[in-house]
């Protein structure tokens, strides 16, 4: 598990897997086992969404993930992308992209 590797280096403050729904007790388990805290979501009926790394993220998580990460504002789904590490400036053209077919969605109607 590259990400537990990545994470315990300091590398990133929080990780977002997804697996299937089979290696969820593998993974709980090894994240436990590491002392790593976790927050799983439902991501369709054979998937599941864990989240790990530091507290302060995950709490952040789980007010912010309330529902699948597609039903996500642009806002949130900002958020999410620069909890989990990615770069800032993509997360801003997504952002912009994403608020800009939501207004021309609205124009239209």
């Amino acid at each position: 598990m590259n990400h537990i590797y990545e994470y315990k280096k300091g590398v990133r403050q929080m990780v977002l897997y997804t697996c299937s729904r089979r290696l969820e007790s593998y993974v709980t388990e090894r994240l436990q086992s590491q002392k790593i805290d976790y927050v799983l979501q439902s991501a369709g009926n054979r998937n599941i969404n864990v989240y790990f790394g530091r507290r302060e993220c995950l709490d952040a998580i789980r007010l912010i993930v309330t529902r699948p990460l597609y039903e996500l504002s642009p806002e949130e789904d900002f958020i999410l992308g620069t909890l989990l590490g990615y770069d800032v400036c993509i997360q801003c053209q997504r952002f912009c992209q994403r608020k800009t077919r939501m207004a021309g969605q609205r124009g239209t109607a």
